[in-house]
Protein backbone atom coordinates (compact mmCIF):
# COMPACT_ATOMS: atom_id res chain seq x y z
CA UNK A 1 0.00 0.00 0.00
CA UNK A 2 1.40 3.39 -1.04
CA UNK A 3 2.03 5.76 1.85
CA UNK A 4 0.06 9.01 1.66
CA UNK A 5 2.14 11.95 0.59
CA UNK A 6 2.28 14.86 2.97
CA UNK A 7 0.86 18.11 1.60
CA UNK A 8 2.79 21.39 1.49
CA UNK A 9 0.64 24.42 0.71
CA UNK A 10 2.53 27.54 -0.34
CA UNK A 11 0.57 30.80 -0.21
CA UNK A 12 1.29 34.06 -2.03
CA UNK A 13 -0.79 36.60 -0.04
CA UNK A 14 -2.26 39.80 -1.45
CA UNK A 15 -2.74 43.06 0.39
CA UNK A 16 -6.52 42.97 0.67
CA UNK A 17 -6.88 46.73 1.23
CA UNK A 18 -5.12 47.88 -1.94
CA UNK A 19 -4.88 45.87 -5.13
CA UNK A 20 -2.31 48.19 -6.71
CA UNK A 21 -0.55 46.79 -9.72
CA UNK A 22 -2.66 43.66 -10.04
CA UNK A 23 -5.32 45.80 -11.71
CA UNK A 24 -3.26 44.86 -14.78
CA UNK A 25 -2.96 41.12 -14.23
CA UNK A 26 -1.09 40.77 -17.50
CA UNK A 27 1.98 42.53 -16.11
CA UNK A 28 2.45 40.90 -12.73
CA UNK A 29 4.98 38.18 -12.17
CA UNK A 30 4.79 34.74 -10.61
CA UNK A 31 6.14 34.16 -7.07
CA UNK A 32 9.50 32.75 -8.11
CA UNK A 33 10.57 32.12 -4.50
CA UNK A 34 7.66 29.77 -3.88
CA UNK A 35 8.45 27.99 -7.13
CA UNK A 36 12.03 27.43 -5.93
CA UNK A 37 10.77 26.05 -2.59
CA UNK A 38 8.52 23.65 -4.49
CA UNK A 39 11.51 22.32 -6.43
CA UNK A 40 13.55 21.93 -3.24
CA UNK A 41 10.81 19.90 -1.56
CA UNK A 42 11.33 16.10 -1.68
CA UNK A 43 9.14 14.05 -4.02
CA UNK A 44 7.49 12.36 -1.04
CA UNK A 45 5.55 15.61 -0.61
CA UNK A 46 2.71 17.01 -2.69
CA UNK A 47 3.12 20.76 -3.28
CA UNK A 48 0.47 23.31 -4.24
CA UNK A 49 0.69 27.10 -4.64
CA UNK A 50 -2.33 29.19 -3.67
CA UNK A 51 -1.83 32.56 -5.34
CA UNK A 52 -4.07 35.40 -4.22
CA UNK A 53 -3.06 37.42 -7.27
CA UNK A 54 -5.58 35.24 -9.11
CA UNK A 55 -7.63 33.21 -6.68
CA UNK A 56 -9.47 34.28 -3.56
CA UNK A 57 -8.36 32.36 -0.51
CA UNK A 58 -10.40 29.32 0.40
CA UNK A 59 -9.25 26.93 3.09
CA UNK A 60 -7.33 23.91 1.80
CA UNK A 61 -6.13 20.96 3.81
CA UNK A 62 -2.38 20.71 4.32
CA UNK A 63 0.23 19.23 6.64
CA UNK A 64 2.47 22.28 6.40
CA UNK A 65 1.76 25.81 5.13
CA UNK A 66 4.40 28.25 3.92
CA UNK A 67 4.14 31.97 3.17
CA UNK A 68 6.29 34.54 1.44
CA UNK A 69 5.38 38.20 1.79
CA UNK A 70 6.48 41.71 1.04
CA UNK A 71 5.96 44.30 3.75
CA UNK A 72 2.68 45.47 2.20
CA UNK A 73 1.23 41.94 2.14
CA UNK A 74 2.60 40.51 5.39
CA UNK A 75 -0.47 41.48 7.42
CA UNK A 76 -2.52 39.28 5.11
CA UNK A 77 0.00 36.46 5.52
CA UNK A 78 -0.33 36.64 9.29
CA UNK A 79 -4.12 36.65 8.99
CA UNK A 80 -4.11 33.48 6.89
CA UNK A 81 -1.48 31.82 9.09
CA UNK A 82 -3.81 32.23 12.06
CA UNK A 83 -6.47 30.17 10.29
CA UNK A 84 -4.11 27.22 9.99
CA UNK A 85 -2.56 27.58 13.45
CA UNK A 86 -6.02 27.45 15.01
CA UNK A 87 -6.35 24.01 13.42
CA UNK A 88 -2.97 22.86 14.70
CA UNK A 89 -1.28 23.03 11.29
CA UNK A 90 2.32 24.24 11.29
CA UNK A 91 3.12 27.46 9.42
CA UNK A 92 6.34 28.87 8.02
CA UNK A 93 7.09 32.34 6.73
CA UNK A 94 10.06 33.65 4.78
CA UNK A 95 10.89 36.38 2.33
CA UNK A 96 12.33 39.83 2.68
CA UNK A 97 9.94 41.24 5.31
CA UNK A 98 10.10 38.31 7.71
CA UNK A 99 13.88 38.25 7.31
CA UNK A 100 14.10 41.88 8.39
CA UNK A 101 11.80 41.49 11.44
CA UNK A 102 11.98 37.81 12.49
CA UNK A 103 10.99 38.60 16.08
CA UNK A 104 7.69 39.95 14.79
CA UNK A 105 7.12 37.14 12.30
CA UNK A 106 7.61 34.37 14.87
CA UNK A 107 4.64 35.72 16.82
CA UNK A 108 2.36 34.83 13.93
CA UNK A 109 3.97 31.74 12.38
CA UNK A 110 5.61 28.69 13.89
CA UNK A 111 8.87 29.02 11.99
CA UNK A 112 10.74 31.85 10.26
CA UNK A 113 13.25 31.36 7.45
CA UNK A 114 15.68 34.27 7.57
CA UNK A 115 17.48 35.10 4.34
CA UNK A 116 17.80 32.98 1.22
CA UNK A 117 16.04 29.64 1.52
CA UNK A 118 18.09 27.23 -0.60
CA UNK A 119 20.63 26.24 2.06
CA UNK A 120 18.08 25.37 4.76
CA UNK A 121 14.87 24.11 3.15
CA UNK A 122 15.67 20.39 3.04
CA UNK A 123 16.87 20.49 6.67
CA UNK A 124 13.63 22.22 7.67
CA UNK A 125 11.51 19.59 5.93
CA UNK A 126 13.43 16.74 7.54
CA UNK A 127 13.14 18.41 10.96
CA UNK A 128 9.40 18.76 10.45
CA UNK A 129 9.05 15.10 9.52
CA UNK A 130 10.78 14.17 12.80
CA UNK A 131 8.61 16.59 14.77
CA UNK A 132 11.64 18.76 15.54
CA UNK A 133 11.11 21.86 13.40
CA UNK A 134 12.99 24.81 14.87
CA UNK A 135 11.67 28.30 15.47
CA UNK A 136 14.02 29.79 12.89
CA UNK A 137 16.44 28.83 10.15
CA UNK A 138 19.19 31.15 8.95
CA UNK A 139 19.84 30.83 5.23
CA UNK A 140 23.27 31.35 3.75
CA UNK A 141 24.11 33.24 0.57
CA UNK A 142 25.23 30.47 -1.73
CA UNK A 143 27.05 30.85 -5.05
CA UNK A 144 24.66 31.10 -7.97
CA UNK A 145 26.09 28.17 -9.95
CA UNK A 146 23.59 25.32 -10.36
CA UNK A 147 20.80 27.53 -9.03
CA UNK A 148 17.50 25.83 -8.24
CA UNK A 149 14.91 26.40 -10.96
CA UNK A 150 11.32 27.16 -9.94
CA UNK A 151 8.57 24.59 -10.55
CA UNK A 152 6.84 26.74 -13.15
CA UNK A 153 4.02 24.24 -13.71
CA UNK A 154 2.69 25.22 -10.27
CA UNK A 155 2.28 28.90 -11.15
CA UNK A 156 -1.17 30.14 -12.10
CA UNK A 157 -1.64 29.66 -15.87
CA UNK A 158 -2.83 33.23 -16.39
CA UNK A 159 0.58 34.77 -15.76
CA UNK A 160 1.69 36.28 -19.07
CA UNK A 161 5.27 37.00 -18.02
CA UNK A 162 7.86 34.50 -16.90
CA UNK A 163 10.32 35.63 -14.23
CA UNK A 164 14.01 34.82 -14.64
CA UNK A 165 16.75 35.64 -12.15
CA UNK A 166 20.36 35.84 -13.32
CA UNK A 167 22.01 37.42 -10.26
CA UNK A 168 21.56 38.34 -6.62
CA UNK A 169 23.06 40.99 -4.39
CA UNK A 170 23.87 44.67 -4.77
CA UNK A 171 27.01 46.57 -3.79
CA UNK A 172 25.07 49.82 -3.54
CA UNK A 173 23.63 50.86 -0.19
CA UNK A 174 20.75 53.12 -1.11
CA UNK A 175 19.12 54.45 2.05
CA UNK A 176 15.60 53.37 1.07
CA UNK A 177 16.48 49.85 -0.13
CA UNK A 178 16.88 46.54 1.74
CA UNK A 179 18.19 44.39 -1.13
CA UNK A 180 21.80 44.60 0.09
CA UNK A 181 20.61 43.54 3.55
CA UNK A 182 18.66 40.53 2.29
CA UNK A 183 20.82 39.33 -0.64
CA UNK A 184 24.16 40.79 0.41
CA UNK A 185 26.37 43.47 -1.09
CA UNK A 186 28.30 41.09 -3.35
CA UNK A 187 27.01 40.80 -6.91
CA UNK A 188 26.58 37.02 -7.44
CA UNK A 189 25.95 35.92 -11.01
CA UNK A 190 24.65 32.73 -12.54
CA UNK A 191 26.63 31.25 -15.44
CA UNK A 192 25.14 32.43 -18.72
CA UNK A 193 24.75 28.92 -20.07
CA UNK A 194 22.55 27.99 -17.12
CA UNK A 195 20.38 31.07 -17.65
CA UNK A 196 20.03 30.27 -21.34
CA UNK A 197 19.16 26.66 -20.59
CA UNK A 198 16.42 27.87 -18.26
CA UNK A 199 15.09 30.32 -20.85
CA UNK A 200 14.73 27.43 -23.29
CA UNK A 201 12.40 25.67 -20.83
CA UNK A 202 10.07 28.68 -20.52
CA UNK A 203 6.92 28.62 -22.62
CA UNK A 204 6.23 32.36 -22.26
CA UNK A 205 7.34 34.81 -24.91
CA UNK A 206 7.32 37.69 -22.39
CA UNK A 207 10.06 37.67 -19.77
CA UNK A 208 10.92 39.88 -16.83
CA UNK A 209 14.48 39.61 -15.54
CA UNK A 210 13.97 40.13 -11.81
CA UNK A 211 17.57 41.16 -11.09
CA UNK A 212 17.92 44.48 -9.34
CA UNK A 213 20.49 45.41 -11.97
CA UNK A 214 20.74 43.05 -14.93
CA UNK A 215 23.85 44.77 -16.30
CA UNK A 216 25.70 44.71 -13.01
CA UNK A 217 28.71 46.84 -12.16
CA UNK A 218 31.96 47.22 -14.07
CA UNK A 219 33.31 46.04 -17.42
CA UNK A 220 33.32 42.36 -16.50
CA UNK A 221 29.60 42.46 -15.72
CA UNK A 222 28.91 44.36 -18.93
CA UNK A 223 30.71 41.68 -20.94
CA UNK A 224 28.75 38.99 -19.14
CA UNK A 225 25.49 40.77 -20.08
CA UNK A 226 26.59 41.06 -23.71
CA UNK A 227 27.35 37.35 -23.88
CA UNK A 228 23.97 36.55 -22.30
CA UNK A 229 22.14 38.63 -24.92
CA UNK A 230 24.21 37.11 -27.73
CA UNK A 231 23.33 33.67 -26.39
CA UNK A 232 19.61 34.47 -26.56
CA UNK A 233 20.08 35.46 -30.21
CA UNK A 234 22.31 32.54 -31.17
CA UNK A 235 20.02 29.97 -29.60
CA UNK A 236 17.02 31.47 -31.39
CA UNK A 237 15.13 32.16 -28.13
CA UNK A 238 12.23 34.33 -29.24
CA UNK A 239 11.26 36.54 -26.32
CA UNK A 240 10.40 40.14 -25.54
CA UNK A 241 11.75 41.26 -22.21
CA UNK A 242 12.38 44.06 -19.80
CA UNK A 243 14.56 44.53 -16.76
CA UNK A 244 15.81 46.91 -14.11
CA UNK A 245 19.24 48.49 -14.39
CA UNK A 246 21.32 51.41 -13.20
CA UNK A 247 22.19 54.43 -15.27
CA UNK A 248 25.25 52.52 -16.50
CA UNK A 249 22.93 50.60 -18.86
CA UNK A 250 24.01 52.93 -21.66
CA UNK A 251 27.75 52.98 -20.91
CA UNK A 252 28.51 50.32 -23.52
CA UNK A 253 27.00 50.46 -27.00
CA UNK A 254 27.33 46.70 -27.35
CA UNK A 255 25.13 46.20 -24.29
CA UNK A 256 22.41 48.25 -25.96
CA UNK A 257 22.84 46.65 -29.38
CA UNK A 258 22.58 43.07 -28.19
CA UNK A 259 19.93 43.83 -25.58
CA UNK A 260 17.72 45.21 -28.33
CA UNK A 261 18.45 42.38 -30.75
CA UNK A 262 17.67 39.78 -28.07
CA UNK A 263 14.24 41.31 -27.38
CA UNK A 264 14.63 44.12 -24.83
CA UNK A 265 11.64 46.44 -25.06
CA UNK A 266 11.92 48.51 -21.89
CA UNK A 267 14.37 49.16 -19.05
CA UNK A 268 13.53 50.52 -15.60
CA UNK A 269 16.12 53.02 -14.38
CA UNK A 270 16.10 54.10 -10.72
CA UNK A 271 16.53 57.85 -11.12
CA UNK A 272 14.68 58.83 -7.91
CA UNK A 273 15.36 62.60 -8.05
CA UNK A 274 16.78 65.22 -10.37
CA UNK A 275 18.55 66.96 -7.45
CA UNK A 276 22.15 65.98 -6.66
CA UNK A 277 21.84 66.87 -2.96
CA UNK A 278 18.88 64.50 -2.58
CA UNK A 279 20.68 61.73 -4.44
CA UNK A 280 23.62 62.09 -2.05
CA UNK A 281 21.28 62.07 0.95
CA UNK A 282 19.87 58.68 -0.10
CA UNK A 283 23.30 57.23 -1.02
CA UNK A 284 22.36 57.09 -4.70
CA UNK A 285 26.00 57.72 -5.46
CA UNK A 286 26.21 56.45 -9.05
CA UNK A 287 23.48 58.88 -10.16
CA UNK A 288 24.93 61.74 -8.13
CA UNK A 289 28.38 61.22 -9.66
CA UNK A 290 26.95 61.23 -13.21
CA UNK A 291 25.00 64.42 -12.71
CA UNK A 292 21.58 65.25 -14.07
CA UNK A 293 23.01 66.90 -17.19
CA UNK A 294 24.16 63.51 -18.48
CA UNK A 295 20.80 61.78 -18.04
CA UNK A 296 19.35 62.86 -21.36
CA UNK A 297 22.38 61.43 -23.16
CA UNK A 298 21.66 58.10 -21.44
CA UNK A 299 18.01 58.18 -22.51
CA UNK A 300 18.98 59.16 -26.07
CA UNK A 301 21.41 56.27 -26.39
CA UNK A 302 18.83 53.79 -25.15
CA UNK A 303 16.22 55.16 -27.57
CA UNK A 304 18.58 54.75 -30.52
CA UNK A 305 18.20 51.00 -30.09
CA UNK A 306 14.40 51.03 -29.96
CA UNK A 307 14.20 50.53 -26.18
CA UNK A 308 11.90 52.62 -24.00
CA UNK A 309 12.87 54.08 -20.62
CA UNK A 310 10.78 53.57 -17.49
CA UNK A 311 12.08 56.13 -15.00
CA UNK A 312 11.51 55.51 -11.28
CA UNK A 313 11.12 58.60 -9.10
CA UNK A 314 10.37 59.16 -5.42
CA UNK A 315 8.14 61.90 -4.05
CA UNK A 316 7.99 63.01 -0.43
CA UNK A 317 11.76 62.93 0.06
CA UNK A 318 12.72 64.41 3.39
CA UNK A 319 13.94 67.69 1.88
CA UNK A 320 11.05 67.93 -0.58
CA UNK A 321 8.85 71.01 -0.68
CA UNK A 322 5.81 71.68 -2.85
CA UNK A 323 8.12 73.64 -5.14
CA UNK A 324 10.77 70.91 -5.43
CA UNK A 325 8.17 68.25 -6.22
CA UNK A 326 6.63 70.50 -8.87
CA UNK A 327 10.12 70.92 -10.35
CA UNK A 328 10.56 67.13 -10.35
CA UNK A 329 7.32 66.73 -12.26
CA UNK A 330 8.33 69.41 -14.74
CA UNK A 331 11.67 67.68 -15.25
CA UNK A 332 10.00 64.29 -15.82
CA UNK A 333 7.48 65.67 -18.29
CA UNK A 334 10.14 67.48 -20.31
CA UNK A 335 12.89 64.85 -20.18
CA UNK A 336 13.07 62.00 -22.67
CA UNK A 337 11.52 59.56 -20.20
CA UNK A 338 8.86 57.34 -21.74
CA UNK A 339 7.11 55.89 -18.70
CA UNK A 340 7.11 56.99 -15.06
CA UNK A 341 7.03 54.98 -11.87
CA UNK A 342 6.21 57.57 -9.23
CA UNK A 343 6.17 56.30 -5.64
CA UNK A 344 6.12 57.86 -2.19
CA UNK A 345 9.15 57.61 0.09
CA UNK A 346 8.42 54.57 2.27
CA UNK A 347 10.63 53.41 5.17
CA UNK A 348 10.73 49.64 4.84
CA UNK A 349 12.22 47.50 7.63
CA UNK A 350 15.80 46.54 6.92
CA UNK A 351 16.65 49.92 5.39
CA UNK A 352 18.76 52.71 6.79
CA UNK A 353 15.77 54.96 6.23
CA UNK A 354 13.55 52.87 8.51
CA UNK A 355 16.18 52.66 11.24
CA UNK A 356 16.78 56.39 11.22
CA UNK A 357 13.10 57.37 11.10
CA UNK A 358 12.41 54.95 13.95
CA UNK A 359 15.16 56.53 16.08
CA UNK A 360 13.80 59.98 15.28
CA UNK A 361 10.21 58.89 16.07
CA UNK A 362 9.02 60.04 12.63
CA UNK A 363 7.00 57.00 11.63
CA UNK A 364 3.32 57.62 12.31
CA UNK A 365 1.70 54.46 10.96
CA UNK A 366 3.54 52.22 13.42
CA UNK A 367 0.85 49.99 14.86
CA UNK A 368 2.61 46.89 13.59
CA UNK A 369 1.87 44.46 12.12
CA UNK A 370 -1.53 45.91 11.13
CA UNK A 371 -0.10 49.13 9.71
CA UNK A 372 2.24 47.29 7.33
CA UNK A 373 -0.69 47.14 4.92
CA UNK A 374 -0.13 50.88 4.31
CA UNK A 375 3.46 50.35 3.15
CA UNK A 376 2.63 49.97 -0.56
CA UNK A 377 4.44 53.13 -1.78
CA UNK A 378 1.25 55.10 -2.44
CA UNK A 379 0.64 56.49 1.06
CA UNK A 380 2.55 58.78 3.43
CA UNK A 381 3.37 56.80 6.57
CA UNK A 382 5.73 59.24 8.34
CA UNK A 383 5.83 62.81 9.61
CA UNK A 384 7.59 64.99 7.08
CA UNK A 385 9.91 67.73 8.31
CA UNK A 386 8.55 70.46 6.03
CA UNK A 387 4.89 69.53 5.45
CA UNK A 388 2.06 67.89 7.32
CA UNK A 389 1.17 64.38 6.14
CA UNK A 390 -2.15 65.53 4.69
CA UNK A 391 -0.56 68.45 2.86
CA UNK A 392 2.21 66.22 1.53
CA UNK A 393 -0.29 63.68 0.22
CA UNK A 394 -2.33 66.42 -1.45
CA UNK A 395 0.78 67.86 -3.10
CA UNK A 396 1.85 64.44 -4.35
CA UNK A 397 -1.57 63.85 -5.89
CA UNK A 398 -1.35 67.22 -7.64
CA UNK A 399 1.89 66.01 -9.20
CA UNK A 400 0.40 62.65 -10.14
CA UNK A 401 -2.33 64.57 -11.94
CA UNK A 402 0.32 66.33 -13.99
CA UNK A 403 2.29 63.14 -14.64
CA UNK A 404 -0.55 60.84 -15.64
CA UNK A 405 -3.13 63.03 -17.36
CA UNK A 406 -4.13 61.86 -20.81
CA UNK A 407 -2.68 64.74 -22.88
CA UNK A 408 0.74 64.27 -21.27
CA UNK A 409 0.66 60.50 -21.73
CA UNK A 410 -0.31 60.80 -25.38
CA UNK A 411 2.43 63.37 -25.90
CA UNK A 412 4.94 60.95 -24.37
CA UNK A 413 3.59 58.11 -26.49
CA UNK A 414 4.13 60.05 -29.72
CA UNK A 415 7.56 61.24 -28.58
CA UNK A 416 8.58 57.66 -27.68
CA UNK A 417 7.67 56.40 -31.15
CA UNK A 418 9.65 59.25 -32.73
CA UNK A 419 12.68 58.72 -30.50
CA UNK A 420 12.77 54.93 -30.66
CA UNK A 421 11.27 54.51 -34.13
CA UNK A 422 9.33 51.64 -32.56
CA UNK A 423 5.56 51.41 -32.12
CA UNK A 424 6.19 48.48 -29.76
CA UNK A 425 8.32 50.65 -27.46
CA UNK A 426 5.59 53.28 -27.52
CA UNK A 427 2.90 50.80 -26.56
CA UNK A 428 4.98 49.25 -23.78
CA UNK A 429 5.70 52.65 -22.26
CA UNK A 430 2.14 53.93 -22.61
CA UNK A 431 0.82 50.75 -21.03
CA UNK A 432 3.26 51.15 -18.14
CA UNK A 433 2.07 54.71 -17.58
CA UNK A 434 -1.52 53.51 -17.36
CA UNK A 435 -0.41 50.84 -14.93
CA UNK A 436 1.07 53.46 -12.58
CA UNK A 437 -1.91 55.76 -13.13
CA UNK A 438 -4.12 52.97 -11.81
CA UNK A 439 -1.83 52.48 -8.82
CA UNK A 440 -1.86 56.19 -7.98
CA UNK A 441 -5.60 56.68 -8.30
CA UNK A 442 -6.89 53.27 -7.24
CA UNK A 443 -10.51 53.47 -6.18
CA UNK A 444 -10.72 57.18 -7.03
CA UNK A 445 -10.85 57.07 -10.83
CA UNK A 446 -11.91 54.56 -13.48
CA UNK A 447 -9.34 51.91 -14.37
CA UNK A 448 -7.71 52.63 -17.72
CA UNK A 449 -6.00 50.29 -20.17
CA UNK A 450 -4.91 50.23 -23.79
CA UNK A 451 -8.26 48.91 -24.96
CA UNK A 452 -9.85 52.10 -23.60
CA UNK A 453 -7.28 54.37 -25.18
CA UNK A 454 -6.36 52.75 -28.49
CA UNK A 455 -8.77 49.85 -28.91
CA UNK A 456 -5.83 47.42 -28.91
CA UNK A 457 -7.02 43.93 -28.14
CA UNK A 458 -4.25 41.63 -29.35
CA UNK A 459 -2.01 40.55 -26.51
CA UNK A 460 0.60 39.59 -29.09
CA UNK A 461 1.23 43.25 -29.81
CA UNK A 462 1.40 44.45 -26.21
CA UNK A 463 1.38 43.07 -22.67
CA UNK A 464 -0.61 45.90 -21.12
CA UNK A 465 -4.14 45.27 -22.41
Amino acid sequence: MTERKRKLLLINPLNSTRKGLIIHKHVIYPPIGLGIIATLTPDRWEVEILDENFEQFAYKEADLVGFTALTSSVTRAYELAAIYRERGIATIIGGIHASMVPDEAIRFCDTVVIGEVESVWLTLIEDFERGEMKKSYMGQMLPMENATLPSRHLFHPDYKFASIQTSRGCPMRCDFCSVHTFNGNTYRQRPNEEVLDELETVSHTLVYFVDDNLIGYGKRSQERAIQLFKGIIERGIKIEWFCSASMNFADNEEVLKYAAESGCRMVLLGIESERIDQLKDMNKNLNAKMGIDSYDRVFEKIHQYGISVLGAFIYGLETDTPESMAQRTEYINNASIDAVQSTILTPLPGTGLFDRMTRENKIVLNNFPQDWEHYHFAEVVFNHDLMGRKELMEEIKKNWDKLYNEPILKKKFIRTIKQTKSATAGIWSYGSNLQYYNLAFEGERPVRNLVDVFGLSSFNTNPFV
